[in-house]
Parts: structure tokens; sequence; C-alpha cells
């Protein structure tokens, strides 16, 4: 493995990590990072494994929550406690659009939708809905008073997420905070509704490269760096995240959006994207 290959495997991982989670579009990176650094891509095995890597980080954080569930799943089978099983059918019911609309649509999206000039349009209109929201939200609840039917509503907007440069987090946590939820508790749910889209998306990842015969186009150390760099820097964006939340409103994220638009949108005017 060349040090170059490492370096990649680094940055890559860390950015897979950082984007997943703020409200930033991981898309728009991902677009951009391999031209301006002049790399090519280390391939669906690659992808793969930083998806694992977030994936787990985003398990570990939350696994109170996780295991709370399963007690409450057990126990609304033996009919103990149904009242208590409302935040669950949240997240069930919240999943299903973009599973859905990535079924049925996949193939659309990635055709026609997949463009700079997209991920520039939807940079900036999202980044607005996403200051707005903040701005015109009463932050009053909490996780505790999500229902199904504010799981399902987070969950349409969550959908909106497979068109470039939407942000799967930027678009829940603005779905979020226009239903009342307190800042924190909006990117909270938003990473909790988050972890079962990321379990669909590698499984679905794994089952390709399994049917396409495609073994490991890299050496076995690039992708343990990149899963590592993937979980620590997702883990990490989470908890600080949150943290910032507490006493910051979401608005450098809105900035950070524009600017990157506009970026995108120099390189096109230039020719050199």
């Amino acid at each position: 493995m060349s040090d170059g290959q490492s370096l990649e495997a680094v940055f890559l991982g860390i950015i897979q990590g950082v984007t997943e989670f703020l409200p930033i579009s991981s898309s728009a990176h991902l677009l951009i990072t391999p031209w301006l650094l002049g790399w090519q891509s280390l391939g669906l095995t690659f992808d793969v494994v930083v998806h694992g890597g977030t994936l787990v980080a985003s398990i570990l954080y939350f696994k109170d929550y996780w295991k709370q569930f399963i007690y409450q799943f057990i126990k609304l089978f033996i009919g103990k406690s149904k009242h208590q099983f409302q935040f669950f059918w949240a997240l069930f019911v919240g999943t299903i659009p973009a599973v859905v609309v990535g079924w049925l649509f996949e193939d659309i999206i990635r055709i026609y939708l997949r463009s700079p000039i997209v991920v520039v349009c939807t940079l900036c209109g999202f980044g607005l809905v996403l200051w707005w929201s903040d701005q015109h939200s009463s932050h009053e609840r909490s996780l505790d008073s999500i229902s199904w039917r504010d799981g399902l509503l987070v969950g349409l907007a969550q959908a909106l997420a497979l068109v470039p440069g939407v942000s799967r987090s930027g678009v829940t946590i603005s779905a979020a905070l226009l239903l009342g939820i307190s800042r924190a508790d909006a990117a909270r749910f938003s990473f909790l509704l988050g972890t079962p889209i990321l379990l669909v998306i590698t499984s679905k990842s794994l089952y390709e490269l399994g049917q396409s015969g495609v073994g490991v186009d890299l050496h076995v150390s690039s992708l343990v760096i990149g899963a590592i760099c993937s979980f620590i820097s997702g883990y990490l964006c989470i908890r600080y995240f949150l943290k910032f939340l507490q006493v910051r409103t979401y608005q450098i994220f809105v900035v950070y959006r524009l600017a990157l638009a506009g970026f995108i949108l120099l390189l096109l005017v230039v020719g050199r994207l």
C-alpha cells in the first residue's frame, strides 16, 4: 500500500464520518474532493466500509436508546407498556419513505440528478430551509414527545435527501425543527432516524458487491484505515455537534452551505468541474 493511498483513505474516511452527520451534504463534498486533490475513486468496497464505520459510530453512541428499544420491543410482544413504544414507531414509520423512494426512483436519481448544478441548487435551497426552520421553530418539544406522525413527516423529508446536495441530516433536522423540537433533540432524532438508513445502504452495498463478484479492490489496510477514520470522526462529530447545539444555532452551517454552493458554481463557470 502506497503512502498516497493511505492518506486518501484517511482523508475520505474523515470526510465521510463528518459530513454524514453535519447538515452540509456528504454528496457535495464527495463530488468536489476527488477533483480538487486529483484522486481516483477507491471503489465500491471502500465506500461500503466507510459507511459501515459511520453506522457503527451511530449505533455505539446511541447504544442506550437501542437497548431501550429492544427492551420495549420485547415488552410489547408480552403485552406490557405499549404506550411507551411510540418512539420506536416514529423511527419505524420514518424509515419507510426513504426506502420506498430509493427503491422506486434510484435509477432516475442517479441518471438525471447527480450533477454539479443540481448540487448547487439543493445546497442553497435546503440551506435556506434550514435557516428558516431554525429561526421559526419554537424549540419547546423534546425527544420524548415525538409521535409516529412526527416520525412520518420527518421520514418524508428524509426521502428528499436521495437528491444530491440536500443533506440527509440537514433536511431531517429542518423538518424536526418545524415540528417545534429543540435544536439538539432535532439533531439527535435525525441521527437515530438515519441509523436504519445507514444499515440499509451498507447492507445493499454489500449485497451488490457480492452479486458483482468483485473482490477487495484495495489493500486490506486501506479499508481498515478508512473504516477506523470514518468511525472515529463520526462518533466525535455526533458528540461535539450535540454539545455545540446546546448553546448555538445552525446559522454557521447555512453560511457554509451557501459558500460551498458558490465555490462549486465558480468551478462550473470557469469550466474546472
